[in-house]
């Protein structure tokens, strides 16, 4: 809808609804002679269309109800339409209540609540059970009405903290697939850069060799990267991602830093869930990159074992035992495994060296 048309309609509700007292007033002024068809049905429509204007202007609605129901009272003044003065002011205090601040709503509980008594004691000559009755409709209208509200807020506040959760997941996911991503390759390139730089002058061909394996690591990484990218700014194009099928591929690369990996599988191999080998590839690959920069070994033992109730993972190596780095990278390991419910240790092992071992389930 325009401006033009909603400007346009709000001036006729409310010229409307300016029309409400008098056409309230006449109705019941005229009850003495009988109520006419069409003055009930011209009120019942104005009640109506005043009430589904609440939404929208809920206090200056509700102040239309108080005038109008004092004046019908004034006109006809009689229990019937005392209870359809209490029902229709205590509905607007209602809504008044839940979708107002406490404050204005106990302001306008006190006014409607005044006005009930007064009306009541002036015009119907109520005598203190009636009093009472009009006191409590209005304090359980208003009771109602600010339990919806704080219902309201509440569940507000539990979808924001929620969203901050979400947010908070999501940046933690993003930023363990950048460390598991990066560190192992930055890792090769770093190692590869050192060995070529050592024997670019006395074995060139080892340093050519070196240097190919920092372009294959460096492109990969880059088109990881974009993938990464991407999906970051279109939702499901992520492509593929990682998982047990590429070990193969991550042995070589590990190879080329210089250390060997043996891959020993055991149990019957079978597809996992994208989100179980995902993580027990990222798991292997961290594990890898902390034997290349820290363990100072020429080879190490991967082993992955398919069980029937999940997925076992030990990376092992016989090193100095300080695989465990300054970095992030077994905290983002243990964080992995425990999203998915699983087991996660890592340490020194009893008789030298470094073991980094994960349960999945599956």
């Amino acid at each position: 809808m325009s401006l033009d048309r909603r400007v346009l309609w709000a001036v006729l509700v409310w010229c409307a609804a300016g029309l409400y007292p008098v056409v309230v007033f006449v109705t019941f002024a005229s009850a003495s002679a009988g109520y006419g068809e069409l003055e009930v049905l011209l009120t019942a429509a104005l009640t109506a269309l005043l009430l589904g204007m609440l939404p929208r202007w809920p206090l200056p609605v509700f102040a239309v109800l108080v005038v109008s129901w004092i004046g019908a009272l004034t006109a006809e003044q009689n229990g019937v339409v005392l209870l359809l003065h209490v029902l229709l002011i205590d509905g607007g205090l209602a809504y008044v209540a839940s979708v107002r601040s406490r404050r204005v709503s106990l302001a306008a509980a006190a006014v409607a609540l005044l006005v009930q008594l007064g009306c009541a004691t002036v015009f119907v000559f109520a005598d203190e059970t009636l009093l009472l009755s009009v006191a409590l409709a209005a304090v359980v209208a208003w009771t109602a009405g600010n339990s919806v509200r704080a219902r309201r807020k509440h569940a507000d506040a539990l979808r924001a903290r929620e969203t901050e959760r979400a947010v908070a997941e999501e940046r933690l996911r993003i930023a363990r697939e950048l460390h598991d991503m990066v560190a192992h390759s930055v890792g090769i390139i770093a190692i590869q850069a050192g060995v070529g730089g050592r024997v670019i002058e006395t074995q060139p061909a080892e340093a050519r060799k070196a240097l190919d394996a920092i372009e294959a690591t460096s492109r990969d990484t880059l088109a990881s990267l974009r993938r990464m990218l991407t999906g970051l700014r279109r939702e499901g194009a992520l492509g593929p991602a990682p998982g047990l099928g590429d070990l193969e591929r991550l042995a070589a690369a590990t190879r080329d830093a210089g250390v060997r990996v043996d891959v020993r599988r055991t149990g019957v191999p079978r597809d996992l869930p994208s989100d179980v080998d995902l993580c027990a590839y990222r798991v292997v690959q961290e594990a890898l990159t902390n034997v290349v920069r820290h363990a100072g070994v020429a080879d190490c033992r991967v082993t992955i074992g398919y069980r029937e109730d999940g997925l076992e993972i030990e990376v092992a190596d016989e090193g100095s035992g300080g695989t465990v780095g300054s970095g992030f990278g077994i905290v983002g390991m243990r964080e992995r495994v425990a999203l998915l419910r699983g087991e996660f240790t890592a340490g020194p092992r009893p008789g030298g060296g470094f073991r980094v071992a994960a349960r999945i389930p599956a």
